[in-house]
């Protein structure tokens, strides 16, 4: 996928954990799905691009990174890896950086996951994380629509043979 703007030596064979997001199907409006491979084609995460505006641009990315991956590593202010990626899709060219972050409590069913929003200065973007039980950080960023408490009961794993590569 070009928004993810990978090496195109690395060619991963697929993830090697459930990737959580909306199920293709149950979601309208276009899917675009992407790998972000490591040197020695390992996936270092996963990105699903939700694109609601019939081709207008995304709405939403929905990312995966287990435990160790780069993307995870950012400084001070930067924002997370899927929100540079929306913007970078949006041909948004202006200056995004985090001013603040707030835990919520939300339950999901009989689980409290605690969800981090992260405040940016650009206030079209809505922008979510949380942490799975097996070290998954999973980042939602929502372009000119708010993420509400609703949208997590729409997530789960997807199958794997979604991101093999024929």
């Amino acid at each position: 996928m070009s928004f993810l703007r990978r090496n195109r030596a690395a060619t991963p064979a697929g993830p090697d954990f459930d990737v959580l997001a909306m199920d293709p199907g149950d979601w309208p409006g276009n899917l675009g799905a992407g790998l972000l491979p490591a040197p020695d084609g390992s996936c270092q995460g996963v990105f699903l691009r939700y694109d609601l505006f019939g081709g207008r641009g995304p709405a939403m990315i929905i990312g995966n990174l287990p435990e160790g991956s780069p993307a995870r590593e950012l400084t001070e202010g930067q924002v997370p890896f899927e929100v540079a990626q929306l913007l970078d899709a949006l041909e948004n060219e202006e200056d995004v950086e985090v001013t603040g972050t707030e835990d919520c409590p939300v339950m999901q069913g009989d689980n409290l996951l605690i969800v981090r929003k992260i405040k940016l200065s650009e206030g079209r973007i809505s922008c979510v994380q949380f942490d799975r039980s097996d070290n998954v950080l999973v980042t939602i960023a929502s372009w000119d629509r708010p993420i509400t408490d609703d949208l997590y009961a729409l997530l789960k794993p997807l199958p794997a043979e979604l991101f093999q590569q024929g």
